[in-house]
């Protein structure tokens, strides 16, 4: 079980998990061994998956999002798995999700300007049959972040 400290360094490291073991050790008040114990219960509990680097999208030069909604008319597990080998073959889809409603997928694509969205979407079609694809472009970020609630943690 999860408590309040514990939630509290995972809030931390989603902030920054560069932050020092002495630094995130004062911020919740414990000794630096305590806390890294903590760490280190929490990284082999799962509940920290990884650590990693947020890279600045403009000086990436892919400062432009879009998103791709995709129907399909086949469901069958080899489908599937073309699909997904489809997407992961492409860098700048950065998320892939399966949807309940009128979409069956939906695809989160960087890219340097709207014009590529063409090239990633000749790259998909030409691996696997789609049925319907419609894409809306991001105009503005109002929230962002990969930071999830730790309240829920158990």
């Amino acid at each position: 079980m999860l408590d309040e400290r514990d939630r509290k360094i995972l809030e931390i490291l989603q902030a920054d998990a560069g932050i020092s073991v002495t630094e995130l050790a004062d911020r919740v008040a414990l000794s630096v061994s305590a806390c890294s114990r903590r760490i280190q219960r929490l990284e082999e509990s799962g509940h920290i998956a990884r650590r990693i680097v947020v890279l600045d999208r403009e000086k990436m030069g892919v400062p432009t999002t879009v998103y791709a909604m995709i129907k399909t008319a086949h469901h069958a597990d080899e489908w599937i798995e073309a699909f997904r080998k489809a997407i992961g073959d492409v860098p700048e889809i950065v998320e892939a999700h399966r949807l309940t409603g009128n979409y069956d997928y939906i695809l989160k694509i960087v890219l340097p300007r709207v014009e590529h969205y063409d090239v990633i979407y000749k790259q998909l079609v030409r691996k696997v049959e789609l049925f319907d694809v419609s894409a809306s472009i991001s105009m503005e970020e109002l929230k962002g972040g990969a930071a999830i609630p730790v309240g829920y943690a158990h």
